[in-house]
């Protein structure tokens, strides 16, 4: 094993054990299956069966119901009834979090358990605050004693279990041992593996789930490599990010959160959580895991590599600056505009440049790009001048005005030109495409360290996020500090399809630190598609794709990839529970109504979740927290501290707005 997979240059599954969840076989190479989670009041029967079956028929291999006391795990077995007598079989997860008796008894009556380590037993307390060894054992015993029941009540019936691990809901005994990190979170899910295992039970799934995808990616690593150094095996892997949030925003983030791992092999089971009705998850699901079909796998060789970063802990890799790109700057978005035509400024407004032909004035938005490639011809008209051109080399030097523009060479083509850029070149690097090795690229020795040069890696194999990771490790043996842009181009059909390759492939290497820009690009098919040439796409596209351009749909994905990553801040983020049986408000209702009055808080991260029982936990690192404590009543927070108390649910809104005013968090529409 290559530190926390099977392989770091092509696809290949990670070998986990194999898990028998009723009739559904997950692990050791099963297909990877899809979940997801309902969001009716389990008490409410019928209202949960139908929605189940909405699930089910749109995909859904397992589903999940919330049981947060006995009366409601009792209810399991009439919901489970009528889904059988209506001829549905699909196996149902009881998801527990603090009662381990409602938990004992759903484990009787469904296939599956979920249970929350940082709070099925563990209280956040914080009655102690240092642990001594004997303190830490004797807790452990308490888990023991009070877990051991549940273990024994699936093993006797066949029942599967889910130890998932929340990043934001933490007891205050991992915290203060290890704080609210990967390493506390892989912990915290250990100490129950250890206990079930000691009761020769394995029909286990593990998760590590977090609102940050690093975070989220760091710690599943570091438990296959800790299940790996302690058992010499790993369990099956559950997938998810929580609270990734609705439309567009939600499936980057959680295509790069599931994604990143997938690349990897890692995963048996997803679940993309988003605050949209559960049905509406099950074909993101789908469009995330059908990249990864055995076909997917590369046929190369496989190259062990060895990685010139820690890929359990966030470094970026570094470089050096050439003018607005590389070293500690944010990275630069590109927008490729070679397929626009002729360029008026009107097509400038998708990419955050608004043209005020009355004042003949520029007004630059926050997700403004950095620099345009517009292929051979230089716009007919003065750009704003925080916006570069970029241009293909032959088109470059033959341009009249060549201190503006600066040229994109292939490759070798930068060794072997007469005329270049005195301050900025961009290079184009194909890595390894075909059968090429490290030793065929090396016209690269030339460009290394050469102070106008920055990289442009891409990569046309199926394989392509590792193909540029091994450019970057073939980079690093070099010595090379040049400024890197991550090309990524999508032949996929439709936006959800785009969202998820771009999201993927360029999320991957940003999570681990790779890349001082991005520039992301549409086959002439798919930009045929989204720019109108295919009504029936335009018709079926979801609502954040309305009213815009093809240019603005791909700029918005980039700075959207660059937020969720947390290397660049742009726009207000939102952590927003999808919802369950708990919820005690309109999630999705409430979720609009806040981003549309906050919307333009750059960089402020507002969480909304909705209930009390894991959502101020999982908030994690939000700034500011609206979240349900009961009907009709929501509490708010700063940071993780409550500020306010049931406040009524018609005003809680304004009593947002008027907290963050208070904290000198708001300023008001432009």
């Amino acid at each position: 094993m290559q530190y926390y997979c099977e392989s770091l240059t092509r696809y290949q599954r990670l070998l986990t054990k194999e898990v028998k969840i009723g009739d559904l076989l997950l692990g050791n190479n099963h297909p990877i299956r899809l979940q997801t989670m309902t969001t009716t009041d389990t008490m409410d029967t019928m209202a949960t069966v139908e929605q189940s079956i909405r699930c089910i028929e749109a995909g859904a291999e397992l589903v999940r119901i919330t049981a947060p006391s006995k009366k409601e795990a009792e209810n399991l077995l009439a919901i489970k009834n009528e889904l059988r007598r209506r001829g549905y079989h699909t196996p149902l997860v009881a998801d527990i979090h603090f009662t381990p008796n409602a938990a004992e008894i759903a484990a009787r009556i469904v296939e599956k358990v979920r249970v929350n380590p940082g709070n099925y037993v563990d209280k956040k307390k914080f009655e102690l605050i240092e642990y001594t060894d004997a303190d830490y054992a004797e807790e452990i015993d308490r888990i023991r004693e009070r877990f051991t029941p549940l273990i024994r009540i699936c093993r006797e019936h066949g029942t599967a279990m889910r130890i998932g691990t929340n990043h934001g809901s933490l007891s205050d005994r991992i915290m203060s041992r290890y704080g609210d990190t990967p390493v506390g979170m892989v912990e915290s899910a250990m100490e129950f593996l250890r206990i079930a295992r000691d009761e020769s039970y394995h029909n286990i799934v593990l998760s590590m789930k977090a609102s940050n995808p690093q975070v989220m990616v760091q710690a599943y690593r570091l438990l296959i490599k800790t299940m790996q150094e302690e058992f010499s095996e790993c369990y099956p892997l559950h997938l998810g990010v929580t609270e990734a949030g609705d439309g567009e925003d939600g499936r980057i983030k959680s295509a790069i959160g599931i994604g990143s791992l997938l690349e990897d092999g890692i995963g048996d089971t997803v679940r993309v959580s988003l605050t949209e009705d559960p049905e509406l998850e099950i074909p993101v699901c789908r469009d995330i895991v059908k990249r990864y079909t055995p076909a997917a796998a590369a046929t190369a060789t496989d190259e062990p590599i060895r990685l010139p970063y820690d890929p359990f802990n966030y470094q970026r890799r570094d470089s050096f600056a050439i003018g607005n790109i590389g070293e500690k700057q944010v990275p630069v978005a590109i927008a490729d505009l070679s397929k626009t035509g002729e360029l008026i400024p009107e097509n400038l407004r998708g990419i955050g440049y608004n043209y005020d032909a009355a004042l003949d004035k520029w007004h630059i938005g926050d997700a403004a790009a950095d620099y345009i490639f517009t292929n051979n011809h230089l716009p007919p008209f003065a750009l704003p001048g925080t916006l570069k051109v970029i241009l293909n080399a032959g088109a470059w030097q033959t341009a009249n005005d060549k201190e503006n523009c600066f040229p994109l060479f292939q490759d070798s083509g930068f060794v072997k030109a007469e005329l270049r850029h005195p301050l900025l070149n961009f290079v184009m690097v194909d890595c390894f495409s075909d059968e090429t090795t490290v030793n065929d690229f090396t016209f690269l020795d030339a460009l290394v360290n050469d102070p106008t040069v920055v990289l442009c890696l891409s990569s046309e194999r199926k394989n392509a996020m590792q193909s540029v990771r091994k450019m970057f490790v073939a980079l690093a043996e070099k010595n090379a500090r040049n400024p890197v842009i991550l090309i990524t181009d999508s032949k996929w059909q439709t936006p959800d399809e785009h969202l998820i390759h771009f999201a993927t492939e360029t999320g991957a290497l940003l999570l681990d630190g790779m890349g001082d820009g991005i520039c992301l690009g549409l086959s002439q098919h798919a930009y045929h598609q989204l720019a109108g040439g295919d009504q029936a796409l335009q018709a079926s596209g979801r609502n954040y794709l309305q009213n815009q351009s093809a240019e603005e749909f791909v700029n918005n994905t980039a700075f959207s990839i660059l937020q969720a990553t947390r290397t660049r801040i742009s726009k207000t983020e939102y952590i927003s529970c999808p919802s369950c049986g708990r919820t005690l408000f309109d999630l999705q209702e409430t979720t609009a109504k806040i981003r549309s009055r906050t919307h333009h808080l750059k960089g402020v991260k507002i969480a909304i979740m909705g209930c009390i029982v894991n959502g101020p936990g999982e908030m994690a690192d939000a700034d500011f927290g609206y979240v349900g404590s009961g009907p009709g009543k929501i509490t708010l927070y700063k940071g993780k501290e409550v500020v306010k108390k049931n406040v009524n649910s018609e005003t809680a809104v304004d009593e947002l707005i008027n907290l963050l005013k208070e904290n000198e968090a708001w300023v008001d529409p432009a």
